[in-house]
């Protein structure tokens, strides 16, 4: 272990002097990749330190023990050596987990998309009840939660919503949220007391950086139109909602939520980065999960991730076989269980798969 973490301290101190140099600081991309391996570095760093420490309390507990000249001092001593007797192991294991190769995708912020999938109006109401539980989240995490762009529903929820959260981590946290959802309730519309299944789309794409993707303004083609829904009285007297479209790929991105036509273009163009640049990445995540055979975070939009059984208040994720009794305060936010569950099965994948390199 202590090899394998000279070689990250050997890294981590050509980083530190890296992050400081003129020409390093001048080029925006590369700085801020050294600052993010740095930052993450930094954390094994901690954990290096910690572990010598131990090792070198369990030398020297053995030491004392093997003595035996002082009776108060062997027992002081094999306390010391339970003590890092146990940690050395469990620290091993924080290391392993540490030293397995992060996503560079996982520190950025993040765009997520709901979609009304099957049930008509009832799907629009799930939509905004997931839009709901993300927002109750995100809150609870610390994140910022910025609406982009929405389409109501006619009796409710959403027909679609798009919203940009930022914060620490973001992406690698919510793009496990990333696929269909499923509800079984009775609905609000349904007379007969009749329990139906109706679905949701979620699609969860990292945040671009302008210097990520570079869009020829030539390959865009921008539409100006009135803002419809909640506003005040500028809504649908001047033209400050704003469509992209770009032409090679045919992806559109629109923005409604802002008075100013210049921020709604704005961040049209940023969730506009954003698909282009989860095209590239959905190809890629895609190739991974074929080699590592796995659906946690397979980039398959298609596929049917989770169930929220209202009758019985249960929520099951099917990617990793997850039940949990505990509808209520899920759908109210509470979230985080399952996504520990969820990067948990991803990291043993992964450490599986590099054990099997080495």
């Amino acid at each position: 272990m202590l090899e394998k973490l000279q070689i990250v301290k050997q890294r981590f101190d050509e980083v530190s002097d890296l992050i400081i140099q003129p020409d390093i600081i001048s080029d925006q991309k590369r700085y801020v990749e050294l600052n993010k391996e740095y930052k993450d570095l930094r954390v094994l760093m901690d954990k290096r330190e910690e572990y010598i420490e131990l090792t070198n309390n369990l030398k020297e507990a053995e030491e004392i023990i093997s003595d035996g000249s002082d009776a108060e001092m062997v027992e002081m001593a094999k306390m010391q050596y339970d003590d890092a007797k146990t940690g050395i192991p469990k620290l091993e294991e924080e290391i392993r987990m540490l030293l397995i190769p992060k996503d560079p995708q996982d520190s950025k912020n993040a765009v997520v998309e709901l979609r009304a999938g099957t049930g008509g109006d009832e799907a629009s109401i799930f939509a905004g009840d997931l839009f709901r539980m993300y927002t109750k989240y995100c809150e609870g995490k610390g994140w910022k939660v910025d609406v982009v762009d929405y389409s109501e529903g006619t009796n409710g929820g959403f027909k679609e919503i798009q919203f940009e959260v930022s914060g620490e981590d973001v992406y690698g946290t919510l793009k496990f949220e990333a696929g269909v959802h499923r509800v079984q309730r009775v609905p609000q519309t349904e007379t007969q007391g009749r329990v139906h299944t109706s679905a949701a789309t979620c699609m969860v794409f990292p945040e671009a950086e302008e210097f990520d993707v570079e869009i020829d303004p030539k390959d865009v083609r921008i539409d100006y139109f009135c803002s419809s829904g909640p506003g005040g009285q500028s809504v649908n007297t001047t033209y400050s909602a704003v469509r992209l479209t770009h032409t090679p790929t045919g992806l559109v991105a629109q923005c409604q939520d802002q008075k100013s036509q210049h921020k709604n273009k704005e961040k049209a163009f940023k969730v506009l980065r954003s698909r282009l640049y989860d095209l590239e990445l959905a190809k890629k995540m895609e190739e991974e999960a074929a080699l590592r055979g796995t659906m946690v975070t397979s980039g398959d939009r298609s596929a049917k991730i989770r169930t929220y059984n209202y009758p019985q208040g249960r929520v099951t994720d099917h990617r990793i076989g997850l039940t949990l009794y505990d509808l209520s305060n899920i759908v109210n936010g509470d979230i985080q269980k399952i996504i520990d569950e969820l990067q948990l099965a991803e990291n043993t994948e992964k450490l599986k798969a590099s054990d099997e390199t080495i």
